[in-house]
């Protein structure tokens, strides 16, 4: 069994045109080797599609599963499920880093093992079993990938959403949280956003990651860390 057809196997769903597995596995890296066909496309349109594709798949399970809750949780819950360390962790359950396709440089460098690229490539994916079947398949075979999708989400909402978790703080104190990009460094391909946090005018925390959101939660979390800090020394006193 080729790695194609073996991944294939792990993630539940033999496509009709393999073609778009290609391509979903393909970083813009890749395409710059000159050795490679000029037929091969990047995962960076799939990606943009698999993204929006998963966001309506969680949004209706919630809803549908979680009758009672308010549009408040259910939105929450969905930008958890969705949180980069929950693909990264189905990108890597589901060995998507041998078939992945990038240059030498980008191989050597581990771009194969790098969160980012990992979170992409699983939306990538599951944006070409869309185009190769249809949403109520994509949905299965995503669903299948997330087990019991409403277990734990308590405790996940607490792990994931610090955006979330710091909004609480910030009303309780009457302060209203502003998340400011600084600046984005590094390639097109692998950008880095730098964002510091205030509450009101008040410098928190700084933060960065792969994306706004990303370097946001990044800042969040510290500014919970510092919160946590003082809080400590408090009590100490």
């Amino acid at each position: 069994m080729n790695p194609l057809q073996a991944l294939q196997e792990r993630i539940g769903y033999r496509f009709k045109d393999v073609r778009l597995l290609e391509e979903g596995l393909t970083h813009p890296s890749a395409l710059l080797d000159l050795k490679v066909s000029k037929d091969w496309k990047d995962y960076e349109r799939l990606e943009l599609l698999g993204d929006a594709v998963l966001s309506l798949i969680l949004a209706e399970t919630l809803f549908t599963r979680l009758p009672d809750a308010q549009e408040g949780f259910i939105a929450q819950a969905r930008a958890v499920l969705g949180h980069g360390n929950i693909l990264c962790a189905m990108a890597r359950e589901l060995q998507l880093s041998p078939c992945l396709r990038m240059s030498p440089e980008e191989a050597l460098a581990g771009g194969a093992q790098r969160n980012s690229i990992l979170e992409d490539a699983l939306e990538a994916i599951i944006g070409a079993i869309y185009l190769d079947s249809d949403l109520a398949t994509t949905k299965t075979v995503v669903l299948a990938w997330y087990g019991n999708i409403t277990e734990g989400l308590d405790v996940l909402l607490q792990e994931y959403n610090p955006k979330g978790k710091l909004q609480e703080w910030a009303h309780t104190q009457g302060s209203k949280l502003r998340y400011v990009t600084d600046k984005m460094t590094g390639p097109a391909h692998d950008r880095i956003f730098h964002v510091s946090l205030y509450a009101g005018d008040t410098y928190v925390s700084k933060g960065k990651g792969s994306s706004k959101k990303g370097a946001q939660e990044a800042a969040a979390r510290e500014a919970l860390l510092i919160l946590a800090e003082k809080s400590v020394e408090r009590a100490k006193g």
